[in-house]
């Protein structure tokens, strides 16, 4: 006699199929009685956020973008560098008129030219603002990679150790956060470049780029390390880490095995604002003079020769307006999104 695939008033959480065997039907139950790690509830939240998943779309879009950038000006058939309306190569085709500014319609968008030209010089606004990106969008997650984890050593370190370590390590964050970090880099970087770099040559640009970065960097990783810090405090006083205290559990197995995948949170989150705040701090250099400048292509630099174009064509600020808005709304919404998929609380 075939017994039936559900019994009438057991308690059986797990309906048997006959036409199972034993073993398909033990793997069957235990998965369903499997539980889900804090990741993926996270992710299942994260993916019932709509705002969340489309924010997160038009960030990756950015970076791919930016990384392809040499082959999508390779496609519109332009570059950053050329001076369209100055290069006798192409005087068969103007992109200015004699007052140098660019012909056609807002701008000079054309199928040559997608996104117009800029004015006196003629170079390519498309193939400018995909390089620009391209500056930003790698300088700013260098830096904030950083200071992420510049500020997560930090704040372990003094967080769970506490007595003089953490002392001395708040003092010492106190110090540089006693520095204003952008007019800290205003007076600074003259300085630098007269020091390595001869005043009769141009200062490279990777020199620039060097010291944009570590002046970010140095200047940056103090709000982390105190986020990480109060974190830790409490944690350290926890259940399951004095029980891999007594344990026998090394100093380092703990923070590696205990107190840090309790605070990817928190790093996470701030992460996601803490990179489209650097890509405008980037910006703010390069529109002050003191970051990247001719002929590299760069966010900043770009707004600095719109506000110059601003009455002959208020049309040059448009499509970088627009594209650095863009990101960072969205960026900013991810991070809003990446705190609600983490918080076991959120409705959401």
């Amino acid at each position: 006699m075939t017994s039936p695939a559900k019994t009438e008033g057991s308690g059986s959480a797990v309906a048997l199929d006959p036409e199972l065997d034993a073993t398909s039907q033990v793997a069957e139950g235990a998965k369903k009685l499997e539980g889900r790690s804090p990741g993926q509830l996270m992710w299942q939240r994260f993916k019932r956020d709509r705002t969340g998943m489309i924010c997160a779309a038009v960030v990756i879009f950015y970076f791919v973008v930016a990384l392809c950038a040499p082959l999508l000006t390779m496609i519109s058939g332009s570059d950053p560098y050329t001076l369209y309306g100055q290069d006798p190569t192409y005087a068969d085709q103007p992109v200015l008129d004699e007052f140098g500014l660019p012909l056609g319609w807002f701008g000079g968008v054309s199928g040559s030219h997608w996104f117009g030209v800029e004015p006196q010089y003629g170079r390519d606004l498309f193939a400018m603002l995909l390089y620009g990106m391209r500056t930003s969008l790698l300088m700013a997650l260098g830096v904030t990679v950083l200071v992420m984890l510049t500020g997560v050593i930090i704040g372990l370190v003094g967080g769970y150790f506490g007595g003089r370590t953490d002392y001395w390590l708040g003092r010492i964050t106190d110090f540089f956060l006693s520095f204003p970090s952008q007019l800290f880099f205003i007076a600074f970087m003259p300085v630098v470049t007269a020091f390595f770099v001869d005043p009769r040559e141009e200062t490279p640009t990777y020199f620039r780029a060097v010291a944009i970065l570590i002046v970010l960097w140095v200047l940056g990783w103090m709000g982390m390390a105190r986020l990480v810090r109060s974190t830790v405090l409490s944690l350290r006083e926890r259940e399951f880490v004095e029980a891999a205290k007594v344990a026998g559990a090394s100093p380092v197995r703990i923070v590696r095995k205990e107190i840090l995948p309790n605070i990817v949170s928190p790093i996470l989150v701030q992460f996601t604002y803490q990179l489209p705040s650097t890509i405008l701090t980037i910006a703010f250099l390069s529109f002050a003079g003191v970051g990247f400048v001719e002929p590299t292509p760069d966010w900043g630099r770009l707004f600095a020769a719109g506000a110059r174009y601003a009455e002959q064509d208020p049309a040059f600020m448009f499509f970088p307006g627009v594209a650095l808005v863009i990101f960072i709304l969205c960026f900013n919404l991810l991070g809003d999104s990446v705190r609600d998929a983490f918080d076991p609380k959120s409705g959401r």
